[in-house]
């Protein structure tokens, strides 16, 4: 009797304790990934500095996998056996490579190991990349070769760093839902709430951030439509948010400013 009471004790102190530690566990990591975006964007900015205050590259699609020395990042990740998804020089030869001392652990969240099923047979345990950069921040070649982006004529495009008149409220990097993540370019329409590219919500409901003037921060999200499930297939994109556009509307106001303001 005495057994079974202390073995009653223990189920109940570990069914109060197990939360908590998973709990501990999801902070720990977000502070880790937000000590990543730190070094991210400190490595943008010192980029800049060396380069007359002019932008990294922030290419799309098949541009950002071939342009790797000039490209932030290059790669297209997907949820099939291609080397893009695996190959860290990717990261390490690429524009901030030097700057962060080729070190790729660096682009990838702890919290996420998100791989498909033929990834996983493969014997993959994490793709390289869970971070993607800001569309209006950065050269995105033929797409702004007008001087704006035609993806979003409506804001501005930044191509230095002093054009970036608040920078403590523009980001530059955040981590990005892995079923939408594919190249490092972050880009959703102003013209209408639809997610055409969704934010991450590994941490507790949040995705972390970091913004032009160097600070991080990791921001929760309000939405259910924000939050699908971080799994393969999973975001359903696009996805219209017309009747609650409280997060894409946060994201929006924060990637860019109204052109001519």
């Amino acid at each position: 009797m005495e057994l079974l009471v202390v073995l009653v004790i223990i189920g109940i102190l570990a069914s109060l304790i197990l939360p908590t530690l998973a709990s501990s566990k999801a902070k720990a990591r977000g502070i880790f990934c937000q000590n990543n975006n730190k070094q991210l964007v400190t490595a943008w900015l010192m980029y800049a500095d060396d380069h007359a205050q002019w932008l990294t590259y922030n290419l799309a699609g098949a541009a950002a996998r071939y342009n790797y020395n000039l490209n932030w990042a290059s790669g297209v990740l997907d949820w099939e056996l291609s080397s893009d998804n695996t190959n860290s020089a990717d990261l390490t030869q690429s524009a901030l490579g030097a700057y962060v001392a080729q070190v790729s652990t660096i682009y990838r969240c702890p919290s996420d190991s998100v791989v498909s099923a033929l990834q996983r047979a493969a014997g993959w345990g994490n793709r390289v990349r869970s971070y993607s950069m800001n569309a209006s921040v950065g050269n995105a070649g033929y797409v702004t070769r007008l001087g704006y982006n035609t993806n979003n004529p409506g804001l501005v495009q930044f191509f230095r760093l002093t054009s970036i008149p608040v920078p403590a409220r523009i980001f530059v990097f955040l981590d990005e839902h892995p079923d939408s993540i594919s190249d490092g370019y972050f880009v959703n329409h102003s013209s209408y709430p639809e997610w055409s590219r969704l934010p991450a919500s590994w941490h507790n409901g949040a995705a972390t951030f970091s913004f032009a003037d160097g600070h991080t921060e990791i921001h929760p999200w309000k939405c259910a439509s924000t939050m699908p499930p971080s799994a393969p297939d999973a975001a359903g994109l696009p996805i219209d948010v017309s009747d609650n556009p409280l997060d894409y509307n946060w994201v929006i106001t924060h990637m860019s400013v109204p052109m001519g303001q």
